[in-house]
């Protein structure tokens, strides 16, 4: 069994700025992981944006906390909290935050399912 805290110290050593925007930590990743790429904590303050990307990989980007706008290929929509996006594999995609608070994310990665 592996189990992870935010603020553990192998957690904590893996803080990025993801994006231009959001203060990230990679909770678990593909160096143990046997189906997914990671599983990652994100901050993002207020008034600013995981800037626009495309992953090779499907995500799904899970609101923990505060509220966004999310911008999937061409749709836009307003996510709060408890709200899960899918995110496919090559799709352009970013989150802003337009409040007054800050917007916790957590962040799913996986490699598509070979059929």
């Amino acid at each position: 069994m592996i189990v992870r805290n935010l603020d553990d110290p192998e957690v904590l050593k893996t803080t990025y700025v993801a994006h231009g925007g959001a203060a990230a930590r990679m909770v678990m990743t593909s160096s143990f992981l046997e189906s997914m790429e990671f599983l990652a904590y994100a901050i993002l303050p207020a008034g600013n944006v995981i800037e626009e990307h495309v992953d090779p990989l499907e995500e799904i980007y899970f609101i923990l906390k505060g509220r966004g706008i999310m911008y999937v290929q061409e749709e836009r929509k307003e996510v709060k909290e408890g709200d899960a996006v899918w995110i496919p594999v090559g799709a352009p995609h970013s989150l802003e935050n337009h409040t007054k608070e800050e917007t916790e994310i957590l962040v799913i990665a996986a490699y598509p399912r070979k059929i």
